[in-house]
This record gives C-alpha cells, sequence and structure tokens, in this order.
C-alpha cells in the first residue's frame, strides 16, 4: 500500500468549494473561509500571499501554493500597501460560475479551492506545513491551464465535480512534490519510509494495522532481528515500533467514531483490540479522551482541533 495515498484518500474539495477571481489593480483579498487549507492556483499574472503569520510568499503563473488556516489570509498585488487599503473579504464556496474566455484575459486571474480537512489521518501530515507553501511546476503546466480554463468556461454537464477533481488532483499532487523539496520538513516517518529496516515495518502497520503485530513480527517482516528494528525504528521515527502502532490505530480510530454506523466495539476491532475496555484505555491515553467523548464531539462539531491527536 502506498502509504502517502492511505493518508490523503479523504481529502477532497466538496460541492462549490471552488472560486475564481479576476483582478486588476490594485488589489486585495482577504479569504474567510476558515478552511484548513486552500490551494491558489494563478491562472494568469503574478501577486502575493500574506499569511496571518509569517512573511509575504509571491505566487505566479506555473506556480502552485497552499496556505494552511483556519485563519484569514490576503492574497495582494502589493503586500507593502498602506493599511488603510482595507482587502475585501471573499469566500470560496461562493462558487465561481461559468466564465467566458474573454475574463480569463484579466491581469490577473486567480483559481481557489477550500479544503475542510476533519479526518484525523490526513492531519497527522498537514499538520506540519507551513503557512505558506509555494511549490513550481518543473514541468510545462499550461496544458493543465488550458484545460482549466476550458472547464470553467464551458457550462457542461458535472461541471462542478470535474472541477473539484481537477483541484483534488492538483493538491495532492503538490504536496507531494513539496514534501520532496529540501526545504521541507517532514514527518520523520515519512522519511523512514525509504529506509530498507524501518519501511518494511512502516508498510506493514499501514496495510494491516489490526493484525497482532509485534516488534518481533515487524522485524521478521523486515528480515532483521527485533534489536536492530527496534534501533533503527526509533532512530528514525524518534519512537518505537510499538508506540507508533498504537498511535497510528487511535488515529485510524478516531476517523472511525465519526461514523454512526460503527459501535465503539465495532471501531475497537477494526483497529485490532477484542476487547472494547482495554481499546477505551488506549484511545483515552493517546487522544486524552474517552472514545464515547469523542464521538459526541464529532457530532458537536468539534473536530476542528478539539480532540488532536500528536502530529507523530
Amino acid at each position: 500500500m502506498d502509504v502517502f495515498d492511505d493518508l490523503l484518500r479523504g481529502v477532497r474539495g466538496r460541492g462549490a468549494v471552488f472560486g475564481r477571481s479576476v483582478l486588476w489593480p490594485p488589489w486585495s483579498l482577504r479569504f474567510t473561509d476558515g478552511a484548513y487549507l486552500t490551494l491558489c492556483v494563478p491562472m494568469r499574472g503574478a501577486g502575493w500571499i500574506v499569511p496571518a503569520v509569517g512573511p509575504p510568499h509571491r505566487i505566479g503563473i506555473g506556480e502552485v501554493a497552499i496556505v494552511r488556516g483556519p485563519e484569514p489570509f490576503v492574497f495582494t498585488d502589493d503586500p507593502a500597501a498602506p493599511a488603510g487599503a482595507a482587502p475585501r473579504d471573499v469566500h470560496c464556496d461562493a462558487g465561481p460560475g461559468p466564465a467566458s474566455r474573454e475574463e480569463f484575459a484579466g491581469p490577473m486571474v486567480l483559481m481557489a479551492g477550500a479544503y475542510d480537512v476533519r479526518a484525523e489521518i490526513p492531519r497527522r501530515l498537514l499538520r506540519v506545513l507551513p503557512p505558506v507553501l509555494v511549490v513550481p511546476d518543473d514541468d510545462d503546466g499550461s496544458a493543465f491551464r488550458d484545460y482549466l480554463e476550458a472547464q470553467v468556461s464551458a457550462a457542461l454537464p458535472g461541471r462542478q465535480i470535474v472541477l473539484d477533481r481537477l483541484l483534488d488532483w492538483l493538491l495532492v499532487c503538490t504536496l507531494r512534490d513539496w514534501f520532496d523539496r529540501p526545504e521541507a520538513a517532514p514527518p520523520a516517518w515519512y522519511r523512514a519510509l525509504g529506509d530498507e529496516v524501518a519501511g518494511p515495518a512502516l508498510r506493514a502497520v499501514h496495510e494491516d494495522p489490526a493484525h497482532p503485530w509485534t516488534t518481533a513480527s515487524l522485524a521478521a517482516r523486515a528480515g532483521v532481528s527485533r534489536t536492530t528494528l527496534a534501533k533503527r525504528f526509533t532512530e528514525l521515527v524518534g519512537e518505537g515500533p510499538a508506540a507508533y502502532l498504537a498511535e497510528w490505530r487511535m488515529a485510524l480510530a478516531a476517523d472511525l467514531l465519526d461514523r454512526p454506523d460503527l459501535t465503539v466495539a465495532a471501531v475497537a476491532r477494526r483497529v485490532g483490540y477484542a476487547d472494547a475496555f482495554g481499546f477505551s484505555a488506549a484511545f483515552k491515553r493517546v487522544q486524552g479522551v474517552s472514545p464515547s467523548a469523542y464521538r459526541q464531539g464529532c457530532r458537536e462539531g468539534g473536530r476542528n482541533g478539539e480532540h488532536e491527536a500528536p502530529a507523530g
């Protein structure tokens, strides 16, 4: 199993979380969606992303930016504009509506998608992102931009779902490219996936988290001794195989508890616990609350950071 794919499988734009801004200078937009992530794709021109924390970042055609929320951020043609020039509030979920090709002739055209990432599993990866990341397109991205422009311009059946999925694809590709860049700071386990000792053990845990893994059985999967695995895994990941397995199971359980069709006992079985009481104790140790309390928090909208597990 591709662990990166496993972590980001549920990160998707939904419905109308997609917007288009055709801009003439001077412009200054404040994105107030409160989204966990916002994807920004210049179709024409260039501008500056000014996050709530940190320096401005210039982004132009041929680049893609991801802004981590939920704090508002500003997109402007001049990051040094006077404070009196109040930005205009915008929301990605306002929806773009069909556009004409003439609209794309403006000096600045920005496409943006908002992502409200509620699931715990992708948050383990996304929490390590900087406030703003900008990734250049190493290939000629003009064909993609032309296709995206054509989809926005055409009022065809299924237009919105096509646009959403195009941005989903671009988001995942951008994240993958970012984590491979030297300036990125991915989680320790992300780097460890490529290690010949720790990598097989990590993939085994992700492929079958409910299996009764022990350090010895994971060492056998990696083809090394128990001592060698424990030492190498701890060096690279920052914790032993058993501790990592426990945290990964509880991250899976956190997302499963958001499903009303599963009882706590059913969730326990899916993450390798035959005893619901043992599962509850383990869950509370990692998440800080009982499974029932966590589920109640999900129903009351508490998934936006109220019960977050360690980044791992």
